[in-house]
């Protein structure tokens, strides 16, 4: 099993009695100081002492801002509880938990018009902290030390809507968290069902994870069940991911134990919109458009734009030049998102598109309709990537598999 005390080399012995000796004034003031967490902060920063003091430091401060010794008792505020996914199912061979996350039932905008980024994010480190609790129940329970948590990513129905920025930027800081503050504790992150919009998503979130972690991701192909019985005992996995196991009531889901999301209802938005941040501003003349060009030079790619307009609505549509190196004017380009008024001064808008063929995209801001005032319009456009390696392996594990010889 990883982590083993034992397995440390005398470099790596010395590294870690002089750790705790630098660490003994603040080591009370956690909830566990053994060797084994310890192993984590210097396993994590290569036993450079000082990375790994840095890091654990930095630990301690997030401890209090997130005042972690009483998360477990906090209760996150009913759409949450109700309409946010994801739960703790079962346990590995090792007997390792296993934390299910449900993405394609998730409806990110309506979570984050009903709640703030903040309390999303403080419900993911509660998470966290219940498989460290878990973690240790099961040491006791097993008599050898359990570290590592396994996740399992459901991404059946990983849509556009999902590549919302705001939504984006919630997991990029869950990753992001997890890294600065639970090293060393993900045994395999299991990837199943995923689309073919799976490797941009990816791609979005790739850079706030350790390269030790996204060597950790699994990306299982159609027969997942089986693979997934690789990992997970089927007695131990719910009916719904190819197991055995069900609910009191005989649900082959586990609602008891995983929560799977849903539409959030408009009755529980607080606000109408979320804040926004824009990277440019134009002033669109009255009786004119403003053209902004993408290029596109890989199909499969997403662009992703949002927009609000001061002074009025504002028509928006997207084109394709079938001349490059002049100026199109919107008839003698192919329509892709045909041309329509958004009440943009009122609602900002938001949207994405996933281009199939690859050319220069040009996304039009329409003033023409109004000949008496100009409009103000704040936008940011931008081309999301497709990761390459991911879309390989997706294609590999889809790949159909040649029939046996008769």
């Amino acid at each position: 099993m990883s982590g083993r005390v034992g397995d440390l080399s005398a470099q790596q012995q010395e590294a870690l009695a002089r750790f705790r000796e630098k660490l003994q004034d603040v080591l009370p003031t956690l909830p566990q100081a053994d060797d084994y967490f310890l192993l984590r902060w210097l396993r994590a920063r290569n036993f450079d002492l000082q990375k790994s003091e840095d890091m654990l430091q930095k630990h301690l401060v997030f401890r209090k801002q997130q005042d972690l010794d009483n998360i477990l008792k906090w209760q996150p505020s009913e759409v949450l509880q109700l309409y946010d996914s994801g739960g703790l199912c079962g346990y590995d061979y090792e007997g390792c938990p296993v934390w299910f996350h449900v993405i394609g039932t998730l409806d990110p905008k309506g979570l984050l018009l009903s709640t703030s980024k903040q309390e999303l994010l403080r419900k993911r480190i509660k998470s966290c902290e219940i498989l460290l609790h878990e973690c240790e129940l099961q040491s006791q329970k097993l008599g050898r030390k359990i570290e590592t948590v396994l996740m399992v990513f459901d991404m059946e129905g990983l849509s556009l809507r999902h590549l919302w920025k705001p939504a984006v930027e919630v997991y990029q800081q869950y990753f992001a968290i997890i890294e600065a503050n639970y090293p060393e504790t993900v045994k395999n992150l299991i990837i199943i069902r995923a689309p073919r919009l799976f490797p941009v998503a990816f791609n979005l979130v790739k850079s706030f994870m350790s390269e030790e972690t996204q060597k950790k991701i699994v990306i299982l192909g159609d027969n997942w069940k089986q693979e997934l019985q690789k990992f997970i005992s089927p007695d131990q996995l719910p009916v719904e991911f190819g197991g055995t196991m069900t609910d009191p009531d005989g649900n082959p889901k586990c609602l008891t134990k995983i929560s799977y999301g849903g539409d959030v209802p408009k009755s529980c938005h607080l606000c109408k919109q979320v804040r926004m941040q824009y990277e440019h501003t134009v002033t669109v003349g009255r009786g004119s458009s403003q053209q902004v060009e993408s290029e596109i030079l890989v199909p499969g790619c997403v662009l992703r734009w949002q927009f609000t307009s001061n002074g009025g609505d504002i028509g928006f549509g997207i084109f394709l030049k079938t001349k490059m190196g002049e100026r199109q004017k919107a008839g003698d380009m192919t329509e892709v998102l045909a041309s329509q008024r958004y009440n943009a001064h009122m609602v900002p808008e938001d949207g994405t598109l996933t281009c199939l063929q690859t050319g220069v995209y040009v996304l039009r801001f329409d003033n023409t309709y109004s000949l008496m005032h100009s409009k103000k319009v704040s936008y940011t456009v931008e081309v999301l990537l497709p990761d390459k390696a991911c879309e390989e392996k997706l294609q590999g594990v889809q790949a159909p598999r040649p029939s046996p010889a008769p």
